[in-house]
């Protein structure tokens, strides 16, 4: 039977402790906790927090999640189309870097909010010529960070 292996970090016993991991981390004695220096996402696992005294053993499971910043998304213009006095537009909203990252869309003023509402990473507007443009903004975030680029539609022509 193969056994159990586990990495340990710090064993603390009697007020003394050992850091296994020096320069990888640093152990808090006020508060009992051990911070993770220049956190990788090699450090995205599960880690383990033991509490022994005499015959009992307490152990609390912590899971660890590393997130890459999200970095400004950038708009791109799928597809664009001219019909019936209305102007529709497909755009994508993506983010180069970031992990997790979620997409939504909404008005950049006032008179697009419910045009421009929308989760996802494509957005399809259609909207009346009369409108000179219609301005609305991507958000790409994950649970660490967020970037937003506005994206303005120009009045749809035959020269786009």
């Amino acid at each position: 039977e193969d056994p159990q292996r586990k990495l340990v970090l710090l064993k603390y016993l009697g007020g003394n402790y050992t850091n296994y991991m020096q320069g990888r981390t640093r152990f808090h004695e006020l508060d009992f906790s051990l911070e993770i220096l220049n956190t990788s996402r090699q450090d995205r696992q599960l880690y383990e927090y033991i509490v022994s005294k005499e015959s009992e053993e307490k152990v609390w499971q912590i899971q660890l999640e590393v997130y890459e910043p999200v970095s400004d998304p950038s708009i791109q213009i799928l597809s664009w189309e001219l019909a019936n006095g209305s102007c529709t537009i497909t755009v994508n909203c993506t983010a180069e870097r970031g992990d997790n990252v979620s997409y939504s869309w909404e008005g950049w003023d006032a008179g697009t909010w419910g045009l421009c509402s929308h989760n996802g990473s494509l957005l399809h507007l259609s909207y009346p010529l009369q409108n000179s443009s219609i301005a609305c903004a991507c958000t790409a975030r994950n649970p660490i960070s967020r970037g937003v680029v506005p994206f303005k539609s120009s009045e749809c022509s035959y020269e786009q």
